[in-house]
């Protein structure tokens, strides 16, 4: 069968690109092809029971799947040029900015009217956090929060369902440039072909990407991995912050080694989750929008950055062994009080009962000095501490460590201007990229290519 435009990929990438087209060229014939499940079939097997440790679905429905990786994310959409991302040094900062309030308007056209959007633009914190050498970056946050973001997502597919031709459950295993300057793309049920093809794979795709690279010798450089543990506090310690700027993306550089520690994904009286990534189970956060939903706790990522070059190159790689040695030692996450770890004491299950802090994950006591590297722990130690000035109560002996986070990302594709790559018509996207790193700048992304071939650029 033959597409004009072949979409691999229905996270926000793909599906804000599918989304722009039908508003932009609505004769043009689009395909998306995606490994995972259509929404409604997603569903984790292990979700809400006692098991610990993943049971090797084919189809990860946590990371795959109608919406990707960030369907049962907590709905943050960052609208900033200052994290999420690089799309701006490729598009230009206005554009970039222009790009992701539209993504926030579709957003909001779909279900998510009447959520908030919030700002650092003139907050009093940011001086106060200079004051204690910390660093709040600037942002406009839009919160859906994990249940509206996926009545978002019902009402994108319900839209594009008619529009556009889904294959669910259909991983692409080639794709090739053909003679005549289109694409083949081959999978289970057979080989189809395009005069364009979006590649918008995710960080879950990392490993698939790779392989096409290198096989149409596309070049590629190591991005970062992003190493660390979710903190989870009683949500009044952080309220004085969350209330007013709900997610506060604040740098750290340690008085040790000058590494930079960051927060992320703040999630106030949200429920600290697992997510897999290849098979490997590592620490999230999500957080809800309904009252009903919400708990007594905050929680957020502290990651410190890492960078490989030479001789050493698998960022990724390097985080993959940390957190199967996690895994091997706590039979998936583990969890430790900080009173505890600065003793040099693992938790126990006793500890974690006698703790005024109720955890939200069940998770396995231990001792994260087993597993995170001195230099990445002593870091984020620090970082505890100096947060612990501008909200007291951060460094409370039972504040919760979950171990171990970590972020993926892609290696980064060499694309132009248009995000497209040495070949006419093979457009790379969204985090499996490598340029994006946030729900608001891939599904910019997508919008932003869209429209180029929309217009014949």
């Amino acid at each position: 069968m033959r597409y004009d435009v072949i979409i691999i990929g229905a996270g926000p990438g793909g599906i804000f690109s599918a989304y722009e087209l039908t508003k932009q060229a609505p004769d043009l014939k689009v395909a998306v092809f995606e490994a995972g499940h259509e929404l409604k079939r997603r569903k984790c097997p292990i979700d809400g029971t006692k098991i610990k440790s993943c049971v090797g679905c084919d189809s990860c429905s946590i990371m795959s799947g109608f919406g990707g990786a960030g369907a049962f994310s907590d709905g943050k959409y960052n609208i900033t040029n200052d994290f999420g991302g690089s799309l701006y040094e490729y598009i230009g900062k206005n554009e970039a900015i222009d790009l992701m309030k539209y993504v926030d308007d579709i957003n909001m056209e779909y279900g998510g009217e009447g959520t908030k959007l919030y700002s650092t633009a003139g907050t009093r914190f940011k001086t106060v956090c200079l004051q204690n050498r910390l660093h709040l970056l600037d942002a406009s946050v839009r919160h859906l929060g994990t249940d509206i973001n996926y009545i978002v997502l019902e009402n994108l597919y319900a839209y594009l369902q008619d529009k556009v031709d889904f294959y669910f459950d259909t991983p692409i295993q080639t794709v090739e440039k053909m003679d005549d300057g289109t694409y083949s793309v081959c999978c289970k049920k057979g080989t189809f072909a395009c005069d364009k093809c979006i590649i918008s794979v995710g960080r879950s795709g990392s490993k698939w990407m790779e392989t096409v690279c290198k096989d149409l010798n596309v070049p590629t450089k190591s991005n970062r991995v992003d190493i660390g543990v979710r903190v989870e506090l009683p949500a009044a310690i952080f309220a004085h912050l969350t209330d007013e700027l709900y997610e506060s993306k604040i740098v750290y550089r340690t008085e040790k080694y000058g590494d930079k520690v960051r927060t992320f994904c703040m999630n106030p009286r949200g429920a600290v989750v697992t997510e897999n990534t290849n098979g490997i189970i590592t620490v999230n956060g999500h957080s809800y929008e309904d009252p009903a939903k919400q708990t007594d706790n905050t929680n957020f990522a502290l990651l410190v950055a890492k960078h490989f070059s030479e001789p050493f190159k698998d960022s990724n790689g390097y985080g993959e062994s940390i957190a199967r040695l996690s895994n091997m030692l706590g039979g998936g996450v583990i969890v430790q009080r900080f009173g505890d770890l600065i003793r040099g004491q693992r938790s126990t299950q006793s500890r974690i009962e006698e703790a005024f802090i109720t955890p939200t994950l069940n998770a396995t006591p231990g001792d994260l000095s087993l597993v995170l590297p001195k230099r990445i722990l002593d870091g984020i130690i620090e970082m505890i501490y100096a947060l612990d000035k501008i909200a007291p109560g951060t460094a409370n002996e039972d504040t919760l460590l979950y171990g171990v986070e970590v972020k993926f990302y892609n290696m980064e594709v060499e694309v132009d201007d248009k995000l497209e790559t040495r070949y006419k018509g093979l457009y790379i996207i969204g985090d499996g990229s490598g340029i994006t790193h946030s729900l608001s700048h891939a599904s910019a992304s997508g919008v932003y290519v869209a429209r180029n071939i929309a217009h014949g650029e």
